[in-house]
């Protein structure tokens, strides 16, 4: 006899209730496009995470426990090996020099990527773990083992810029970089902060509420990504969950996989299509939005 899980029940009454709470607020069918669901697109690893987007729309992941980074064509669905004994690479991010930047928690190294998968190091005792790179070159990176957010400058100097997290997790810029959102996995807010001139942080506060099922106290917020009409969209263990451009919750997309989605990130060449992270797969939804390139 198969017993479902308290977590699977639960989940399953979040979901009856979460449809018909944020159908008051801000439908999903101004993102969702209707026959359209998840399709999965590759299987097979260990723990996915850390989805970035080349300037083609293609897209870069890695399985950490494998110490790889993936890339997958979009235009063909092809998924082959971009770079392997990567130092236990966990974030991925895009910069402005069209170079692919990486996080190492396990080395504590931010890394550059070459266009053949050598790796370039950055910075040096930094335990990151997801990466956000604004403009100007400036990255910042979460550190969860220290709960606190580091800023690197393109010439290579450091400093913490926020710290007192439970579990600094994921970390993304918003409002045109104006503002620095991070996800505290343990709690059940996310945090924003003013981006101030000199890349420092200001004004932290929680923000951002989540969805959860009765009882439960921690969001498990993980990556996120955004789109053109600043929504921000958060890899969570309730699924994906959906905010507009005034952090007004506006409804959650389910989960297809039975674990927890890590995150997300708009691919494709018109960066139309959602990728999520999870577990050992990844899939893709095509939507109505347009990420941020």
């Amino acid at each position: 006899m198969n017993r479902q899980s308290p977590y699977a029940t639960a989940l399953l009454l979040f979901s009856a209730l979460a449809a018909p709470l944020a159908a008051q607020d801000m439908p999903l069918s101004d993102v969702l496009i209707d026959g359209e669901g998840w399709e999965q697109v590759a299987e097979g690893y260990r723990f996915t995470e850390g989805p970035a987007v080349d300037s083609q729309g293609n897209l870069f992941f890695v399985d950490v426990p494998a110490d790889l980074v993936l890339k997958h064509e979009v235009a063909s669905g092809e998924t082959t090996t971009f770079a392997s004994e990567v130092g236990g690479t966990s974030g991925l991010m895009f910069g402005p020099d069209g170079k692919l930047y990486g996080s190492q928690l396990p080395s504590g190294r931010i890394v550059r990527f070459s266009n053949s998968g050598e790796v370039e190091v950055i910075a040096e005792a930094i335990g990151g773990n997801d990466l956000a790179i604004a403009e100007n070159g400036d990255i910042y990176t979460t550190d969860p083992s220290n709960q606190q957010v580091w800023l690197i400058r393109p010439n290579g100097e450091k400093e913490v810029v926020a710290s007192g997290f439970g579990y600094a997790n994921g970390v993304i810029l918003w409002g045109d970089g104006g503002s620095l959102v991070v996800a505290d996995t343990k709690d059940h807010s996310l945090w924003t902060f003013r981006v101030e001139a000199d890349g420092t942080l200001s004004a932290g506060a929680k923000d951002f509420a989540l969805m959860l099922p009765l009882g439960v106290t921690e969001g498990r917020a993980d990556g996120m990504t955004v789109d053109t009409k600043g929504r921000l969209y958060v890899a969570s263990a309730y699924g994906l969950q959906m905010f507009d451009s005034t952090a007004r919750i506006s409804g959650v997309i389910s989960n297809p996989h039975t674990r927890p989605m890590s995150n997300v990130v708009f691919a494709g060449p018109d960066r139309q299509t959602l990728y999520i992270t999870c577990g050992d797969k990844l899939f893709r939804r095509k939507t109505a939005a347009n990420g941020v390139r």
